[in-house]
């Protein structure tokens, strides 16, 4: 008989898409602007059918709780939720959960890692007693003034005052937003969300590879293109980011009511337009790297396609910028 654990994991096993590189080049080299438009379709009707169960239940489930590992499309999701809201009548607005980051000065002995150094990833960084109270002020309609957070001082900066009126929806994004310690019982009154990527891409030796790094290689992209990060940092940064997503996210994303599939399927084109030449650059520095040399194996063979070509409104541009 087959326990639960391996029930779960046997069931997100065999709904897995596979995208193969070949169906990839070959879209590209066909119809460029057609294979783009189609790729973008089936995301956004899975957003499209999130906000209207979102509409149809806002009585009963003021509150929109948005999840998801880093690089899977959270704020892009989430303000494509807000948006398609707006436009059917709905009152909506987002809020980050970052701004319930503690102030490190806040004398709060925040959780470690094994090596000594703070635990980015840890929920326990959050001001959880005020998100929680605010969560449940939010559904009774009453009004906040929530924190805003400054990270560059990492310390509070003001505040906004949000005030939810009879019809409208509040959604919170955030990498811990399905995870009961944080967000306490406001699953009794929230529509749950969990984004990522869920597709593996094929290469010609039949070898797949693994959502998690494509997650990585939007962070390579985002860190280059438009935050200056050097990339062997984005590599080891995200070793313990995903080390985090482990332990912190991954255990409650059955908690959501809808699970959807964050990846665009030209998109590996543009990564190999943006990073491919910088990465070849690194070889010799990189020796050894696993997910560097599987990374580089598999840009390898896609055709590149310039960011000039990503639609303006596209999940990719929270990663390539305009």
């Amino acid at each position: 008989m087959i326990d639960s654990e391996a029930l779960s994991y046997f069931k997100e096993w065999i709904i897995i898409n596979i995208v193969k590189i070949a169906d990839i080049n070959s879209g590209i080299i066909a119809d460029k602007e057609e294979f783009i438009r189609e790729s973008e379709e089936r995301y956004k009707k899975e957003i499209e059918n999130a906000a209207k169960r979102i509409l149809d239940n806002s009585s009963e489930k003021p509150i929109v709780l948005v999840s998801g590992p880093s690089g899977s499309g959270k704020t892009t999701s989430a303000g494509r939720v807000e948006k398609i809201l707006r436009e059917n009548g709905c009152g909506a607005y987002t809020i980050s959960m970052d701004n319930y980051f503690l102030p490190d000065n806040c004398g709060v002995e925040f959780p470690r890692n094994p090596d000594g150094t703070i635990d980015l990833e840890s929920p326990y960084r959050l001001d959880i007693p005020l998100l929680q109270k605010h969560l449940d002020m939010l559904n009774d309609g009453t009004p906040i003034d929530s924190p805003i957070f400054n990270f560059k001082t990492r310390d509070r900066d003001g505040s906004i005052h949000i005030e939810r009126k009879k019809g409208d929806v509040i959604i919170l994004e955030g990498i811990h937003a399905l995870n009961p310690e944080v967000t306490g019982e406001s699953k009794n009154y929230a529509t749950c969300i969990y984004v990522s990527v869920r597709t593996r891409i094929e290469n010609s030796q039949n070898d797949r590879l693994h959502p998690r790094l494509i997650r990585l290689l939007r962070r390579l992209g985002r860190d280059k293109l438009y935050r200056g990060r050097d990339m062997r940092e984005t590599f080891e940064m995200f070793k313990s980011v995903s080390r985090g997503e482990e332990t912190y996210i991954m255990p409650y994303k059955n908690l959501a009511d809808f699970d959807i599939d964050t990846f665009i399927p030209f998109e590996p084109t543009i990564y190999r337009w943006a990073v491919y030449d910088d990465l070849k650059r690194m070889k010799e520095e990189m020796l050894g790297d696993f997910d560097y040399d599987i990374i580089l194996s598999f840009l390898d063979e896609l055709e590149p396609v310039d960011r000039v070509n990503v639609p303006s409104d596209s999940l990719i541009r929270e990663f390539v910028g305009e």
